[in-house]
């Protein structure tokens, strides 16, 4: 077998693998690229090494073809990482220069499966994002977004889910003609020692004016980070609670 035959064996098996696998795609276009042509030198190289150190180049090789070709990558999977999110975020939602990235996470005790779940039901999201008047379902993964912006300004925008694992993935981003441009995803995780469910969201937005909009809209209160963190606090007494605790309505204790 010649090394070029080598390396396209071990493409075939790495499809192979990925065919079976079913595991969805957390490696960016860039790093796989990368990834085939070290893998593919590593292939070659312990092929022409021979013996026990050929065969591991040879393998490690393998490993790295099989992320390039595959796009999966098991140790961004453990840890919850997703740069073909980010790609697609950046070069299809948001320019790489613009907007702002937001990235928050929660340990909530429930399973995966509950709290995919429930976010997956577009009706639950203005139950904890608070900001958020209304998401309407459409064809496909689509779904259109009404949000209260700075002032009560209330902006716009249609989104669809472009990657999706059940119980695990959920990633998003905004299509043309909206008031906001945005993309991002959210990963549930198992907490170490069964103590419930990572909920870990990594996001980017661009609103209107850019970056000098961001920094209008914290003056105001709406700053992207603190409405991410607020949901997600929201989000884990919803579920673990059943309710999200407020004071409208209540004395306020003064005399």
């Amino acid at each position: 077998m010649t090394t070029a035959q080598a390396i396209q064996s071990t493409e075939h098996a790495a499809r192979g693998v990925w065919q079976g696998g079913g595991h969805p795609t957390n490696v960016g276009a860039s790093e796989r690229m990368i990834s085939n042509i070290g893998g593919g030198v590593l292939v070659a190289c312990g092929l022409l090494k021979g013996g026990v150190k050929g065969l591991v180049l040879a393998g490690l090789g393998g490993a790295l073809l099989h992320r390039g070709v595959t796009g999966h990558c098991h140790l961004y999977h453990a840890m919850g990482a997703n740069t073909a999110d980010e790609e697609r975020g950046l070069s299809d939602s948001v320019p790489a220069q613009a907007g702002v990235r937001v990235e928050e996470a929660v340990t909530i005790n429930r399973s995966p499966e509950e709290l995919y779940r429930f976010w997956r039901d577009y009706a639950n999201l203005p139950r904890f994002m608070s900001h958020v008047d209304s998401v309407t379902p459409e064809s496909g993964n689509r779904s259109h977004w009404v949000v209260r912006g700075p002032l009560g300004k209330r902006v716009e925008w249609d989104a669809e889910i472009h990657n999706e694992a059940p119980n695990d993935l959920i990633a998003w981003r905004s299509l043309d003609g909206g008031d906001v441009d945005t993309a991002g995803s959210v990963h549930f995780t198992p907490a170490p020692g069964g103590r419930g469910t990572e909920v870990r969201v990594n996001e980017k937005f661009n609103p209107p004016g850019g970056r000098l909009g961001i920094a209008v809209a914290k003056l105001f209160g709406d700053d992207p980070a603190a409405l991410t963190r607020e949901s997600l606090r929201r989000l884990k007494q919803l579920m673990e609670a059943g309710e999200v605790p407020t004071i409208q309505g209540q004395p306020s204790g003064r005399a």
